[in-house]
Formats: structure tokens, C-alpha cells, sequence
């Protein structure tokens, strides 16, 4: 347990597991499948981390994002439930293609602090049957977002998701392989940027290289063994989660990169305005109200990104 506590503390956790049940052909882990073995590792690897989160007494929010799949994995389902039950648990949050189960979020303690970040892809399920399960979240209370890889071939199943979708859903829109300036179209352009008005940052991102960043500050990565880095994107190794005392690595850093073009990586930035804009629904991807983009102010967000 710490001696010396961070007011907050944000935990993006990436285990073993590295398969999915989707075989989207720009994925490295389509189709890929684990063995039980690996699957056995994971579990253990997760049933650690929670029980980790579980002795704390600082404010902990999760994001769970998984290289593959997880709600199909049984063990996610419990951790989650397990989390959002613990009282410093600000947030529960989890990528999915909203593919698993979702009758274990009917009535769950602490429902209200499970974040889902569902991502829809066109050519690997129905559009009515995905806009069916995000009723289903509607349904039981659920707070998600959903988003999309804005490839040329699916605009007009953005166009018919964004049409079926509730006003109040957020829908988020990531630029494919931040591919040059010629591959949409200028009015295509236009649109995309209407849907989602934080389109322009994941398409055209900021500079990063010495902005002020909550990584490694107040937002840390952990891998299934515990080891700890800022984020994702900064791999140099801090310490250990379950060996090392955390309040002695966690400072204030600012960003080595170049570019830092991923949501989960960029939120985190102090000079972007996430934290605000989204607030408790920042590590699902979660807008608080319909207008999905505009900060409470009611500012134009593209005022706010920089370039």
C-alpha cells in the first residue's frame, strides 16, 4: 500500500491476451487465437491487478486495453464488476468491439462507473445488430462512447451508424494510418470533422516533444507482470507495480515524443483540453452530453487543438 498517496491515479493495463474474434485486415491480432495456456496467464495476470487496486486507498480510475478482445474472456467480465464495486474506484473502462456478453452489466454494483469504448467495424458485424447491443447499454444505464477507423469504404456506414445511434452518443472517428492529405476528400473532409469534432487532433496531430503530461505523473501503464511505464508510447521502464513504491516514481514529466497520435496517449496532455471536455468519461472516450466535442464553456474545439 502506498505511504505517500497521489491525489488521483489513472491505470491503463495491458496483460497477455492478444486475441480477438474480429479479423479486420489493418490488425496484427485479427483472428489470432491464445492458447489456454496464455489465457491461464492472463487470467492470473488480471485477478493480480484487481486485487492490487483492491488493497489501495488512493482514487484509481482503469482503462483495460487489451491487444485482443475482452469481454469475451469471462475473467475481464469479473474484474470489472469486481472494480467498479470498490469504493476509490472513480472509473472502470474497457476497449471492445461489443462483440461478448453483456447480461453481467444488468443491475452490477457501481454500474455508474463502468465506461465502455466500443469500437464498431462495418465488415466484421451487421449495423443493425451493433446499434441493437448499444441499445442494450441504453437499456441497463450503461455509459459508453463508440467510434470507428474512418476508411474511405465505410463513410456510409459512419453516415448510417451516426443516423441510428442515440444524439447523446459520442462518436469518435480515428484517422486510417494517418494516411496523407489526399486520401479524403475535401468535402468527405468536412463531414468527418462535423461528426466528430476532435477528428482534426487524431488526424493531424500536435506537436508532443515537450508538452506537459499527466503520463507518469498521474496516468501509468502496466503490463501483466506488473511492470510500470509512463505510457503506452513511452516504453522506458519506471519500476514494478507490485515490488516498487509508486509514489517514489511518479513526477512530472513532459512528453518525449515527436507526435503523440492516439487518444489514450494525447488525453493526457495538460495543453489539450480532455480532461476538461470529457471529464470523468475521459478514459472511455465518454462525452458529457450530446454535443460530444463542445467543453462545458461551449467553445468551438478546434480553437483548442493547436493546429
Amino acid at each position: 500500500m502506498l505511504t505517500t498517496q497521489p491525489g488521483t491515479l489513472s491505470l491503463l493495463y495491458r496483460g497477455t491476451l492478444s486475441s480477438c474474434n474480429y479479423a479486420c485486415g489493418y490488425c496484427p491480432f485479427a483472428k489470432k487465437r491464445d492458447s489456454r495456456a496464455a489465457l491461464a496467464r492472463d487470467a492470473r495476470e488480471v485477478a493480480r491487478f484487481t486485487g492490487w487496486v483492491a488493497a489501495q486507498e488512493l482514487d484509481i480510475g482503469v482503462l483495460f486495453t487489451p491487444w485482443g478482445e475482452a469481454l469475451v474472456r469471462r475473467h475481464y467480465r469479473a474484474a470489472m464488476q469486481a472494480l467498479a464495486a470498490l469504493p476509490h474506484v472513480r472509473q472502470v473502462a474497457l476497449q471492445t468491439n461489443l462483440s461478448g456478453p453483456l447480461s453481467w452489466l444488468d443491475g452490477m454494483d457501481g454500474l455508474e462507473k463502468i465506461g465502455l469504448w466500443c469500437t464498431y467495424h462495418p465488415d466484421q458485424t451487421t449495423p443493425a445488430r451493433f446499434v441493437e447491443r448499444c441499445a442494450r447499454l441504453d437499456a441497463m444505464g450503461v455509459r459508453y462512447s463508440v467510434g470507428v477507423v474512418a476508411m474511405n469504404e465505410h463513410l456510409d456506414a459512419i453516415r448510417a451508424l451516426r443516423a441510428a445511434l442515440p444524439a447523446h452518443v459520442y462518436l469518435w472517428l480515428n484517422a486510417y494510418d494517418r494516411r496523407g492529405p489526399g486520401y479524403y476528400a475535401a468535402e468527405d473532409l468536412a463531414w468527418l470533422d462535423a461528426v466528430d469534432p476532435w477528428f482534426a487532433q487524431n488526424r493531424r496531430p500536435s506537436p508532443s516533444r515537450g508538452k506537459p503530461c499527466l503520463a507518469g505523473e498521474g496516468s501509468l501503464s502496466v503490463d501483466g507482470d506488473g511492470e510500470l511505464a509512463r505510457c503506452h508510447f513511452v516504453p522506458e521502464r519506471l519500476g514494478n507495480l507490485y515490488v516498487d513504491e509508486l509514489a517514489d516514481m511518479l513526477q512530472e514529466k513532459s512528453c518525449p515524443r515527436f507526435k503523440c497520435d492516439c487518444y489514450i496517449g494525447y488525453a493526457q496532455r495538460k495543453d489539450l483540453p480532455f480532461q476538461t471536455v470529457f471529464g470523468e468519461g475521459l478514459l472511455a472516450r465518454i462525452a458529457p452530453d450530446a454535443r460530444a466535442g463542445v467543453g462545458p464553456s461551449g467553445s468551438d474545439p478546434s480553437l483548442c487543438l493547436g493546429g
